[in-house]
């Protein structure tokens, strides 16, 4: 019995400290809830600090390009594609594409590069295009380091060119500085010669603008229709004969997600049409 009272009188002290000790953690919280802002508060602050980010980055970040000053004056308008644009919607580009009003005459899909790629996307491409009532043209991108015969007979072997279609392109953008100019000028002119004796029509040539300047200034490259390659500007500082000009390489149209190429024709449609293999 003795026993008992004791663990009576010990086990009710316990009882009473645990009480006072959750009275003193339900204070705790609550001047702690009263003094942590709500969560409407924490949303207003994150709403300031995404707002200031977003300012200093408009403030400190570089401008881009717009994306495309459309040369005035021009009334024949298309693109280039490749493999990069992915899969392309034919039907809508041709029903729905418009470039200041007129709309998508032509297309140049990349075919090949080097001695042996094929893009992957070429003869979807090449066909939808021709499908589609828009007059295609194919291109070469060429790899000065890689003999010209065999980049040559590369695009020979995939590219089947019909009356109608426009003439080949040599794509060329790039000079290792292991090969001379000199090699680096007889090697285009060996695939342009090629390209010319199979198809029986001379090659368009794509280039940059100052890259022309730099190492095709010769005169025998005058011969060929040159595709000039110059963004971001309204008149060419090109003071030569040009038949294509990529303006920009920022295009959006129906059918194609993400940008594209745009180019103009320096002449009627009529003329885009005499440019045309089995045409001349």
């Amino acid at each position: 019995m003795a026993v008992q009272k004791k663990t009576k009188k010990s086990a009710q002290p316990r009882r009473k400290k645990r009480k006072v000790a959750v009275k003193k953690s339900n204070s705790q919280v609550a001047l702690l809830r009263r003094w942590m802002p709500g969560w409407p508060t924490w949303v207003g602050v994150a709403i300031v600090a995404v707002t200031m980010w977003l300012l200093v980055r408009a403030l400190f970040r570089t401008p881009a390009p717009a994306l495309s000053t459309l040369p005035p004056g021009y009334s024949v308008h298309g693109i280039d594609v490749s493999h990069h644009q992915g899969l392309i919607d034919w039907e809508l580009l041709r029903n729905q594409a418009a470039i200041d009003g007129h709309p998508l005459c032509f297309a140049f899909m990349k075919a090949t590069e080097g001695a042996d790629m094929v893009d992957e996307r070429f003869s979807q491409n090449f066909n939808a295009a021709r499908q589609y009532g828009i007059m295609r043209g194919a291109y070469h991108y060429y790899r000065p380091a890689t003999p010209a015969r065999q980049q040559a007979s590369n695009f020979i072997s995939h590219v089947k060119l019909q009356a109608g279609d426009l003439p080949p392109v040599l794509d060329v953008e790039v000079k290792p500085d292991d090969v001379s100019d000199e090699d680096f000028r007889q090697g285009i002119l060996e695939w342009l010669l090629r390209v010319e004796q199979h198809f029986k029509v001379k090659p368009i040539l794509y280039t940059y603008h100052s890259f022309r300047q730099q190492y095709m200034r010769d005169s025998i490259f005058n011969l060929y229709p040159y595709w000039i390659a110059h963004y971001y500007v309204d008149t060419l500082r090109y003071q030569g004969p040009w038949t294509f000009w990529q303006y920009s390489d920022q295009g959006q149209l129906p059918g194609i997600k993400g940008s594209v190429d745009l180019n103009i024709f320096n002449g009627s449609f009529e003329e885009l049409q005499q440019l045309a293999i089995g045409i001349q």
